[in-house]
């Protein structure tokens, strides 16, 4: 709620009740005008010619409406007054309230059947919510009573986005083939890892659906990389490295050289940790000064030592019928070696797709 405001030459002062206040520079206000002459209510685009806007333009009137929830301005090029939220403003303060993301970081004991949801509930419209919520709340959940074919993970993705085309291409099986070029096809242990490192943009979701298992071994492997940081914050230098090299990821095969670097600690502009990245197997060849390289090894010695303690691992079977999905851009994924038969399917999604289901039904 908005509980004065003060009109100045080149802004707008509004101090609201929760005793926060801002200047607002006239020329930011009036580029956001949601009027209809100014804004497509429709598509959500701004019809405004920013550049053709007056550098002098001024505020002649401004007065807080409907109970403090509004204020209405008119602008020195404007015949008609044009609102401004309360929460249009607030949502956009220089000194905004710290925001707390709804992470659980968790280590193995902290997980028990909260992560398991059903099928039929997953995509019923009640509890699509709540399984987006607990997806985005531990970075990865097991949907059990699933059919075992490919319309399952079809059906599961495009409740959320899309399926991602790749390399592997859109929907995919898979089970051990040594006439592959990838490790995920042997029966070899995986270690804890995230999917395409090589990618400039990574995969943010990654759905796997067990179609057929008789065997013995294979464990999923969950670990939550938020966790890791977390922990590794407390050694600074360790987790600056871990934040600021740029750790190149390669994939050469099936017709493709693919390449991208970024830290395996990535954060957004305002130092909040937005992505782990971290796969030892696809890490390409690079160099820096012999000092800083020695650093970066043990960097990363702890960091792989941290998701290879079986305290940080969530361990399961999957078996036929469930399908685990996971935050590729939080959660690392392994697998444990097996003998034996284990057929997969599923696909990718793209992280701003996980992003606008979340926000489309208020998660975040």
């Amino acid at each position: 709620m908005i509980e004065n405001i003060k009109i100045l030459p080149d802004s707008l002062h509004v101090k609201f009740k929760n005793d926060i206040d801002d200047n607002f520079p006239n020329i930011w206000l009036r580029d956001h005008a949601k009027d209809d002459k100014n804004w497509d209510q429709r598509s959500h685009q701004r019809k405004t010619f920013t550049a053709k806007l007056d550098s002098n333009l001024f505020i002649k009137e401004a007065s807080i409406i409907e109970n403090g929830n509004y204020v209405n301005i008119l602008w020195s090029d404007s015949e008609k007054m044009i609102k401004y939220s309360t929460e249009f403003l607030q949502k956009n303060l220089i000194k905004k309230v710290a925001t707390h993301h709804k992470y659980s970081l968790w280590k193995s004991k902290d997980i028990n059947d909260q992560v398991y949801l059903k099928y039929n509930d997953v995509v019923s419209d009640d509890g699509f919510k709540f399984f987006l919520k607990n997806l985005y709340e531990y970075g990865f959940c097991v949907i059990t009573n699933c059919k075992t074919n490919m319309e399952t993970v079809d059906v599961i993705a495009n409740k959320i986005g899309y399926v991602r085309q790749s390399i592997f291409g859109g929907l995919w099986e898979f089970e051990s083939n040594e006439n592959m070029a990838d490790s995920a096809y042997t029966q070899e242990e995986l270690r804890p890892h995230t999917d395409s490192t090589y990618s400039k943009d990574a995969p943010g979701l990654q759905l796997l659906l067990c179609c057929d298992y008789d065997a013995t071994g294979g464990e999923s492997i969950m670990v939550d990389g938020f966790k890791i940081a977390e922990t590794l914050k407390e050694q600074k230098e360790i987790f600056e490295i871990l934040s600021n090299v740029e750790v190149p990821g390669k994939y050469v095969g099936d017709g493709v050289i693919l390449e991208a670097r970024r830290p395996i600690f990535r954060h957004n502009s305002k130092n909040e940790l937005s992505q782990v990245s971290f796969n030892n197997y696809d890490r390409a060849e690079f160099r820096m000064e012999n000092e800083l390289m020695l650093k970066f090894y043990e960097a990363i010695t702890q960091f792989d030592n941290l998701a290879n303690k079986i305290e940080y691992q969530w361990r399961h079977i999957l078996k036929p019928g469930e399908l685990l999905i996971f935050n590729n851009w939080r959660v690392l994924h392994g697998r444990g070696s097996f003998q034996g038969k284990r057929k997969m399917a599923g696909c990718y999604i793209n992280m701003e797709d996980f992003e606008s289901i979340c926000k489309i039904n208020n998660i975040f």
